[in-house]
C-alpha cells in the first residue's frame, strides 16, 4: 500500500481539515470523498492505484476524525460541505480536479460536480471540476423521489430516521457509534474489510465528538425520509425540473447494495447525459474496498 502524506489545513470555510495526499502535485488532481461512517482510508486502493499518474487527495471531512467537528447541526448542511471541498482545492493550489465520492461523500461529489461544471452560478467554482466519479451514492433528485414512491428504498432508509432522532443520543454517548449501528443498520458486510482496517474504524467510532459530527450529516440533510405508513408527497426540489450535470460522469454501482438498490440508477441518463454506468455484481454497499479491482478498472477506462 502506498505511503500517504498528511496535511493539516486551515480552510477559508473556518474549519481545520486533515488531508492525505499521494502522487505528484504537478499531475492532474483527483479529490476522493469518503462516506459514512469511514474516513480518507476508504479510498486507499484507488489512491495506491492512481498515484503514479494523478495527484490523489483524500480528506477526513467535516465532523470526522481529527478534522473540525462543529457541534451545531446547521454547520453540516450541503452548501457548507460543498464549500469545504473547493476551499480544500484552494488550500492545495489545485485549480481543476476530478471529484470522486462514495456514499455521503458521493452526495457531496454530486453537489461539487454540479457547482463546479462550466457555466455553474458561482464564478469562483464554475469550470473547476473536469469529471466526476460516483460510487454507490444516489443522485439527490432520484433518491428523494424513490424515498416517496419506492417502498423498498423507503424501507432500506428507515435507519436514517433513527440517526436523526436525538432520543438515541444517550445510546451514542454510552456506547459510541457502534451501539447505534448495531441497533439500526442491517446492510453492513464486515467480512469484506481487512481486520486491521476494521479495528481502526471501530476506534474512530469511539470518539464521541466524531460520532455526533457524523450523525449531523444526516440531521442537517434536506432529504425527506417518510415513515413506512406515511402518506408522503414529493418535496418541491424533486417534483419539478432539476439541473443537469453535463460533465463526463462515471457511476459505479454495486448491485447487491441493501441500503441503495440499483433502482437508484434508473433514468439517470436524463439528469446526466454524459454518464457511464459500471455495474459491479455480487458486491455490497462498500464497493470501493469490497471490489477495488472492479472499481479501479472502471475508473481506468473512464479517466483514460
Amino acid at each position: 500500500m502506498i505511503e500517504l502524506f498528511p496535511h493539516r489545513l486551515s480552510l477559508s470555510t473556518g474549519i481545520d481539515m486533515d488531508v492525505f495526499t499521494a502522487g505528484n502535485p504537478a499531475h492532474p488532481a483527483i479529490i476522493f470523498l469518503h462516506g459514512f461512517p469511514e474516513s480518507h482510508r476508504t479510498w486507499r486502493h484507488q489512491m495506491a492505484h492512481f498515484a503514479d499518474r494523478f495527484y490523489c487527495i483524500a480528506p477526513d471531512q467535516r465532523g470526522y476524525r481529527g478534522t473540525s467537528k462543529p457541534k451545531e447541526v446547521e454547520a453540516y448542511t450541503a452548501d457548507k460541505l460543498t464549500a469545504d471541498i473547493f476551499a480544500l482545492a484552494d488550500a492545495l493550489n489545485v485549480q481543476q480536479f476530478v471529484i470522486a465520492g462514495h456514499d455521503w461523500g458521493g452526495a457531496i461529489a454530486w453537489s461539487v460536480a454540479l457547482n463546479g461544471q462550466p457555466d455553474a452560478p458561482n464564478p469562483a467554482w464554475a469550470g473547476r471540476v473536469r469529471r466526476a466519479v460516483i460510487a454507490n451514492a444516489p443522485h439527490p433528485y432520484l433518491f428523494q423521489r424513490l424515498l416517496i414512491t419506492d417502498m423498498n428504498q423507503r424501507a432500506s432508509s428507515q435507519y436514517m430516521i433513527d440517526f436523526r432522532d436525538t432520543a438515541n443520543d444517550a445510546l451514542v454517548q454510552d456506547q459510541g457509534l457502534t451501539g447505534l449501528m448495531l441497533k439500526t443498520v442491517k446492510w453492513d458486510k464486515p467480512s469484506a474489510m481487512e481486520p486491521e482496517e476494521r479495528t481502526a474504524l471501530l476506534a474512530d467510532w469511539a470518539d464521541r465528538d466524531a460520532c455526533f459530527g457524523m450523525l449531523n450529516w444526516y440531521r442537517a440533510s434536506a432529504l425527506y425520509v417518510p415513515t413506512m405508513d406515511e402518506d408522503a408527497e414529493i418535496p418541491a426540489f424533486a417534483a419539478g425540473a432539476f439541473p443537469q450535470l453535463m460533465i463526463p460522469t462515471l457511476v459505479v454501482w454495486a448491485m447487491e447494495d441493501l441500503a441503495l438498490p440499483p433502482t437508484n440508477i434508473d433514468g439517470i441518463e436524463e439528469l446526466v447525459p454524459d454518464v457511464t454506468i459500471a455495474p459491479v455484481e455480487n458486491c455490497g454497499h462498500f464497493v470501493i474496498w469490497e471490489r477495488p479491482d472492479a472499481v479501479n478498472a472502471a475508473m481506468e477506462q473512464f479517466l483514460r
